[in-house]
């Protein structure tokens, strides 16, 4: 039977929102007052909902900069396939919000990629399961090496990457040119994010700006 982990109270959610009103929000009112009014984000970023990973504080960027889209495994699926909450946010902020950049944001200790792995450990949990056949896993090692699961990682980047170039929105911007595409993966224990390259088609540490 599985041990009970410890829920975290509410009460310290709360705290943390005193703390933003009385300390974060003064600092910041004339962003927060002109973000009231509409959202112009730089980019949609679609990543894990892993909760070791914060696209704001890993980007270093401000409320308002980035549409974010959170979903186990950062899956895309392709279009038209399973038409719902991932799909709306890339149309939405591909056609409305006209962002001119989507980024795909994998991470490593992904425990999708393990559960991928290993489908039958999760057979009590039918939409996981189902979830998981987008990641795309053509092959399996029975004790995964750290090097497996991130060789893992990054096709999946890949691959959600050419699912995202099925959605309509996503190819009519990208044939007008004015949409980008970018896959990353995080690298939690060293802090650092590597880049997809076409040419190399390798994940390469980003030039130092």
């Amino acid at each position: 039977m599985p041990s009970k982990q410890k829920i975290m109270p509410v009460d310290k959610l709360l705290t943390g929102i005193s703390r933003f009103r009385k300390y974060v929000y003064p600092k910041h009112q004339d962003l927060f007052e002109k973000l009231a009014t509409g959202q112009r984000p730089e980019a949609l970023f679609i990543t894990c909902a892993d909760a070791r990973v914060d696209p704001s504080l890993l980007t270093q960027t401000k409320p308002g900069d980035l549409f974010i889209c959170r979903v186990i495994g950062n899956i895309v699926p392709p279009y038209p396939d399973a038409i719902g909450g991932v799909s709306a946010t890339i149309e939405y902020a591909a056609g409305v919000l006209q962002v001119p950049a989507i980024i795909v944001c994998g991470h490593t200790d992904c425990g999708v990629m393990k559960g991928a792995l290993n489908p039958g450990a999760l057979e009590g949990y039918p939409n996981v399961t189902a979830w998981l056949r987008y990641a795309q896993v053509e092959e399996r090692e029975l004790e995964p090496s750290t090097e497996f699961l991130l060789a893992l990682t990054e096709r999946n980047v890949v691959a959600q990457l050419k699912n995202l170039r099925s959605h309509p929105t996503v190819a009519a911007r990208l044939d007008e040119g004015n949409l980008v595409l970018h896959g990353w993966v995080y690298h939690i224990g060293p802090g650092t994010v590597t880049a997809y390259d076409e040419s190399s088609r390798k994940f390469l540490l980003p030039k130092p700006v």
